[in-house]
């Protein structure tokens, strides 16, 4: 499995497929196998050279424990440094959660590197959903056994297995850290209504996150907006059958791929 070394901390990665590049950004607590898990990497890899990876305090990279390593700029940096390592210039970036305010940060900090931007289920601003930092922090505090029991029975669904393995698999006290940094953007406001490259939103209507979401897609100059019904958060991240139908047909207006997988 590869990795590159940014600044002492290890990023692992995978590349997947041929064609032009599509970094994929995963959310907090998930890592690259989301991805697969969930549907997106099959369909995409026929047309796109896809770069998974996991952030820093997730999946096979390192996870340091202090807040500071959590800095966005620092998270910007691992994305550029696997683009670095693979010699590559720019490329599209499609992140979700977590991942999606990691793709803000690199139109902040690396716009350069950019050729256009999915964002799923994240807002640009300095403020959370329904949950505060304080109880992220809580629910984390016990350990993951004690964070997943707290997510069935918030939900009253038992979870899937193999979605609770790769829960279970997550360092809580790497998670504190990166859920208690800074979410600040500075200039980021001013920042989305000059975005130079062609950008993409969307998010579900029961998502907490919907109403900052819609804000920013009012202000960013030419977005493709999309919200879906009756969904929330996690369940977004879930229906790839829902999702990749708008997102490869932005990608297809902002490049040109062989084919599209349906």
């Amino acid at each position: 499995m590869p990795f590159v070394n940014n600044n002492g901390v290890n990023i692992h990665y995978h590349v997947e497929g041929d064609g032009p590049p599509v970094v994929l950004q995963h959310g907090f607590t998930s890592s690259i196998r989301n991805w697969y898990a969930n549907g997106y990497v099959e369909p995409l890899k026929q047309s796109y050279r896809l770069i998974l990876v996991d952030a820093r305090g997730h999946g096979r990279s390192d996870k340091p424990h202090d807040s500071a390593a959590y800095d966005n700029k620092l998270r910007v940096s691992d994305v550029t440094s696997v683009l670095d390592e693979l010699a590559i210039d720019t490329a599209h970036f499609l992140g979700y959660s977590m991942g999606g305010r990691i793709g803000f940060s690199i139109a902040a900090y690396a716009p350069e590197r950019v050729l256009s931007l999915i964002i799923g289920g994240m807002h640009p601003y300095d403020r959370s959903g329904n949950i505060t930092t304080e109880d992220r922090v809580r629910n984390l505090t016990g350990g993951m056994e004690a964070y997943v029991s707290n997510q069935e029975a918030s939900s009253d669904v038992k979870m899937d297995p193999d979605r609770r393995t790769r829960l279970l698999d997550n360092d809580h006290e790497a998670l504190i850290a990166a859920i208690s940094a800074s979410r600040a953007i500075p200039g980021i406001e001013e920042t989305i209504t000059q975005l130079p490259m062609p950008c993409m939103l969307y998010v579900g209507e029961a998502d907490a996150f919907h109403p900052g979401v819609e804000e920013a897609s009012k202000v960013i100059p030419g977005v493709m907006y999309a919200s879906f019904p009756g969904l929330d958060h996690g369940q977004v991240s879930m229906r790839s059958d829902v999702v990749l139908p708008p997102v490869t047909e932005f990608l297809s207006s902002v490049v040109q791929p062989a084919t599209i997988a349906d």
